[in-house]
């Protein structure tokens, strides 16, 4: 079970990491509100942080 918590973990860090280095700070704000709301078990917060994550991802680059 620690190797599961600890793999999870690192995972989840690493992502963190590789969506800081690629889109700044917006999307660790718009991760942050996705994760918010998927903990607090709101629609509202989760829909706009994967809207606000896609149109970031989705725009065309310069």
């Amino acid at each position: 079970m620690h190797v599961l918590a600890l793999l999870s973990a690192a995972f989840v860090v690493t992502f963190e990491q590789l969506v800081q280095w690629k889109y700044g700070t917006a999307g660790i704000l718009d991760l942050l509100l996705l994760t918010i709301g998927i903990k607090a078990d709101r629609p509202s917060v989760s829909s706009a942080g994967a809207v606000l994550l896609a149109v970031l991802v989705a725009r065309p680059a310069l």
